[in-house]
């Protein structure tokens, strides 16, 4: 009689057959495309209770596994101040993903709550420099997050529309307060929708936004984030249907930028203007 899977070893199962051309292999092509992982790194594995953390994390669990290449890998959960109930579902989910994941406890919730103004510009600020700090102090040189294909392309029609530049998601970054450490998507080649899919099929509920202040404020900056990011998602699925390889080429254009006919650009800090480039 056939043994019963665990809830870990079904979902591990999908990513290697069911999903392998939709997430297996796009994880695995980023992590060389892009050199993300090199012999002997510390990696945090940074896991906020949503989908895409836990997918990140799991992702990274398997190829720790089979890899030529030695790491080491740990999963680290910030708590900001969660309500008890999602507290409880992020430690059931990594229960049941079979990830050993450590919290650490922060009061960040309860000081940016204090401050005037907008309180999503600060809390995310803390909440990356708490991230660094505890990710350095458990010996770690890289923090993996679970930001994807379909948040670069977000990002990026984001920056245009509405910040008036262009500007990219990066699949690593060093850090510029934190020297030695350095900040990697492993999730870069891999679609939203796949891991939807991904979730649906393995029955399985993460948080979807543990903050507590843009739940009641649509005024905030994180609602308005939020907003944008929802029209830029109807957008491209608008797009789509008469151009369906539009992520794509929204994608290969920020491989492929040509400087000499841009009005203006930034380099390391500094602006240029290409006037520069005429007596």
């Amino acid at each position: 009689m056939p043994r019963e899977l665990t809830p870990a070893q079904r979902a591990e199962r999908s990513l290697q057959t069911k999903y392998r051309k939709e997430i297996w292999n796009p994880f695995i092509g980023a992590v060389k495309e892009y050199a993300l992982l090199q012999p002997e790194d510390s990696v945090a594995a940074c896991v906020s209770g949503g989908k895409d953390s836990f997918l990140n994390a799991k992702l990274l669990q398997m190829l720790q596994r089979h890899s030529d290449i030695p790491f080491q890998v740990k999963f680290l959960c910030m708590d900001p101040g969660y309500t008890e109930e999602n507290r409880r579902l992020i430690a059931q989910n990594a229960e049941r993903l079979a990830i050993p994941l450590e919290f650490f406890e922060t009061n960040i919730y309860d000081y940016v709550a204090k401050q005037p103004g907008s309180p999503c510009y600060l809390c995310a600020r803390m909440r990356r420099g708490y991230l660094y700090k505890e990710a350095q102090a458990r010996g770690c040189n890289k923090i993996a997050l679970g930001h994807h294909f379909s948040d670069v392309i977000e990002t990026t029609l984001m920056s245009m529309l509405y910040g008036a530049q262009i500007q990219t998601m990066p699949p690593k970054l060093r850090s510029k307060n934190f020297p030695g450490l350095a900040l990697i998507r492993p999730l870069y080649q891999v679609h939203e929708d796949s891991i939807l899919a991904w979730r649906r099929y393995n029955d399985l509920t993460f948080i979807q936004c543990g903050c507590r202040f843009t739940e009641g404020c649509d005024a905030c900056e994180g609602a308005r984030t939020s907003s944008k990011r929802k029209e830029i998602k109807l957008l491209i699925r608008q797009l789509k249907q008469t151009h369906p390889d539009v992520e794509k080429c929204i994608f290969q254009s920020t491989q492929n930028v040509r400087l000499d006919t841009m009005l203006g650009y930034v380099s390391h800090g500094v602006e240029h203007r290409f006037l520069e480039e005429w007596p």
